[in-house]
């Protein structure tokens, strides 16, 4: 169980869980993997970080994703943590979720880390540093493995207005490529902040 923020706004989690999955063939994130589902390891990341709650955004699969992180969340004894945001426009792309998720949050978030539903090996010992290096000034922070950079990435708040703008089937790329310095970098122990599952293959 992650330890929350004791002093001042904290920073918030994002789990971007909805997508249609159209290369795996629907259902991804419900798939099996290790045990449990695909999602379970990406929700285990998220509660383990440094975040007084998690905010699951579902879109296609809703009911299932959402069922699928309650169940996750009420074994975790994190119940309390959880927040389900729906959104509406997800067939837009992850813009869509990512703009659900960042208007859902506290008006006193701080900032906040942003985790993708298909990604469930991302070691949780770079989460603290991601969380400290925006607490410090940094205007993002992400992860990096072997020079390439990966998620999940922590936002400031003060990036929240052009999150808010983003449109169409992209992430936060751009944003990030244009902070320079202002981009904290922390390198990963492992690969987990690059492996996601695109493909049914990939689960292997």
């Amino acid at each position: 169980m992650a330890t929350e923020a004791s002093d001042g706004p904290a920073i918030e989690a994002l789990m971007l869980a909805a997508g249609a999955a159209r290369r795996f063939g629907g259902g991804k994130l419900t798939a099996p993997w290790r045990g449990g589902v695909l999602l379970d390891g990406a929700l285990a990341a998220a509660f383990a970080a440094p975040a007084p709650t998690v905010t699951v955004v579902t879109g296609a699969d809703a009911a299932a994703v959402e069922a699928a992180a309650r169940a996750f969340a009420a074994q975790a004894g994190e119940v309390g943590r959880l927040r389900i945001v729906h959104a509406a426009d997800h067939a837009e792309g992850m813009a869509a979720s990512l703009r659900a998720g960042i208007v859902s949050l506290p008006p006193d978030a701080a900032g906040a880390f942003v985790f993708l539903g298909d990604m469930p090996r991302v070691p949780h010992a770079v989460l603290a540093p991601l969380a400290a290096a925006v607490a410090a000034g940094a205007s993002a922070a992400a992860p990096v493995h072997q020079g390439r950079r990966g998620n999940p990435v922590a936002f400031a708040r003060s990036l929240f207005p052009e999150l808010a703008e983003l449109r169409g089937d992209q992430g936060a790329r751009k944003i990030l490529d244009r902070l320079g310095p202002d981009l904290a970098l922390i390198t990963s122990p492992d690969d987990g902040v690059l492996f996601d599952v695109d493909e049914r293959g990939d689960l292997n």
